[in-house]
């Protein structure tokens, strides 16, 4: 079995939970619980005759990006970096969250999600993500998402994993 670490990380309140849920457990809930440190899910997923194994570490987004441990990101072979679409601060937010994980010892793919698309129009959302697309020039791939109706969640985990081995978008 191959064992692959992906990490989420993002402000607090951008679903980071919630996706996670619905990626692992196929599930939702409105509740919201802050997540402390950090919290670690798995998902074995069987793929072209090989079973990985997903270690989901979910990263407390209360903390400044700068003063998370960085201890949680180490060994992580995939990220995903989530804002809400609904809050413009969250986006405003995603540059620093890439460039931190970009200082790592190795290059890993980096996915975005902005998550929360069900909360406004789809022709709104597709033009912030055209603007976020323009502004972070950093991202290799940027999903629209919603937790709650699972829109786009098991595609964007798809695409990560496959980036991490090693097959390209």
């Amino acid at each position: 079995m191959i064992s692959k670490k992906v990490v989420l990380i993002g402000d607090f309140s951008t679903g980071k939970t919630s996706l996670i849920r619905r990626f692992v457990d196929n599930q939702f809930s409105d509740a919201y619980l802050s997540t402390i440190g950090v919290k670690i899910s798995r998902k074995n997923i069987l793929w072209e005759e090989n079973e990985i194994q997903g270690l989901i570490w979910d990263i407390e987004g209360g903390t400044p990006m700068k003063a998370i441990n960085r201890s949680y990101l180490l060994g992580a072979h995939g990220c995903i970096v989530v804002a809400d679409i609904t809050r413009p601060q969250t986006l405003e937010s995603l540059q620093d969250y890439i460039e931190v994980m970009q200082q790592g010892p190795s290059q890993i793919p980096i996915v975005v999600a902005l998550n929360k698309c069900d909360l406004i129009e789809p022709s709104h959302a597709d033009e912030i993500a055209a603007g976020v697309k323009v502004k972070q020039n950093k991202i290799e791939e940027l999903y629209l998402t919603s937790a709650k109706e699972g829109s786009g969640v098991e595609a964007m985990f798809e695409l990560l994993g496959r980036m991490m081995i090693g097959e390209g978008e």
